[in-house]
């Protein structure tokens, strides 16, 4: 009974937020209300016994992901009301694309309805949604998750690497075995330089103890 109650609560918390996403004004409360989205998400995937992903959407979207969009959105000077006036100038394309993607939707799901797999993988009671899961990504498909983990990595060295590229000569770069090497004599110069005197102010102290 308990479930049921907390099941609904959630779900009507998740349509309320998901609807001020879209509808509110401001596009900070906008965020705010997506970080609702996600939390209520994930305490109903927790209800579902889905630990795994329920973890995973808090640590990776609403920990890092909205945060960071969050910061972006109060960072940039966005003007609501250019954006209030280009909205009633689009609503109709987007209306109308709206209702195109509707209908493609619900010609691929009629034509291939989602069906549960046969065949589930057994485990023993006592083991964790996030074990089961692991189990199966490290013993059945360790080979997808080894060519999936080699092709980030590529795509990690060549960001660095088109990042590092010299291909403007007046762009700066951090050179290690550099930093590395100053010591304290070569950190900072000191430099002797003559004392000099303001040859106006000297003049008009002077007139002034004359008079």
């Amino acid at each position: 009974m308990l479930t049921n109650v907390l099941f609904y609560l959630f779900a009507a918390i998740l349509i309320f937020s998901a609807i001020r996403v879209i509808t509110a004004k401001n596009p900070v409360h906008a965020v705010l209300f997506l970080v609702l989205a996600f939390v209520t998400s994930s305490c109903l995937w927790l209800i579902l016994n889905v630990e795994f992903l329920a973890l995973s959407l808090i640590l990776i979207y609403v920990g890092a992901v909205m945060v960071l969009f969050l910061f972006v959105v109060m960072m940039l000077d966005i003007d609501v009301e250019t954006l209030r006036k280009s909205f009633w100038q689009h609503l109709p394309l987007a209306i109308v694309l709206g209702l195109v993607v509707l209908v493609e939707m619900v010609f691929v799901l009629i034509a291939k309805p989602i069906t549960l797999p046969h065949t589930v993988a057994s485990f023993p009671s006592d083991i964790s949604n996030s074990n089961q899961i692991g189990l199966l990504m490290y013993l059945n498909y360790s080979y997808p998750v080894e060519l999936a983990s080699v092709i980030l990595l590529l795509a990690l060295v060549v960001a660095v690497a088109l990042t590092l590229r010299q291909t403007n000569k007046n762009s700066k770069y951090q050179n290690i075995a550099k930093q590395v090497a100053v010591d304290s004599s070569t950190r900072v110069t000191l430099v002797k330089m003559a004392t000099e005197t303001n040859p106006e102010v000297t003049i008009s102290n002077k007139e002034g103890e004359t008079k």
